[in-house]
């Protein structure tokens, strides 16, 4: 991966020049969220990454430390990923690591999921994005993905968004 991204540590999520955030009120157990964000293929319902979108380049059990790889748009943008946060069930935070196109100077998510009974549980979702300056003209299009991501996200559950 040629291009390196800054150090990310969990300030970023809150200080990050760029945020997209959604939450989802979802009609299924927290345990069953949390086991499609952490299956052989996450995301796999999202269109601009696809069923092989996402893969785990550690080994199970994952925790501080696991690294993924993401594939945007069929691999126009490719994403090394090192999770920093892991709270079991509850709460998972990433940064990207290396990027195949110098396009973000730092990037980060976090899901965050919290039962609402036996039955729903609330999935928040942040990005939090630092662009260089050859990325900041595609600010559009970023914004665009992520909507994507979510309004997929939305669709996959059966969720309603605030």
């Amino acid at each position: 991966m040629p291009f390196s991204t800054a150090a990310t540590d969990e300030r970023f999520l809150t200080d990050a020049p760029k945020r997209y955030e959604q939450t989802f009120a979802i009609p299924r157990p927290a345990a069953q969220v949390w086991e499609d964000l952490t299956a052989d293929a996450p995301l796999s319902w999202c269109r601009a990454l696809g069923p092989k979108g996402v893969t785990w380049t550690s080994p199970r059990p994952f925790g501080v430390g696991t690294t993924r790889q993401a594939r945007v748009l069929k691999g126009l943008l490719v994403v090394q990923e090192r999770y920093f946060a892991w709270d079991e069930g509850h709460r998972q935070a990433f940064a990207a690591t290396a990027v195949n196109l110098p396009l973000v100077r730092r990037l980060a998510e976090e899901h965050v999921i919290e039962p609402d009974g036996p039955d729903a549980c609330t999935l928040r979702w942040l990005i939090a994005v630092q662009p260089t300056a050859a990325g900041r003209p595609g600010g559009p299009l970023n914004a665009a993905i992520f909507r994507s991501f979510f309004k997929d996200t939305a669709r996959h559950y059966g969720a309603s968004t605030s």
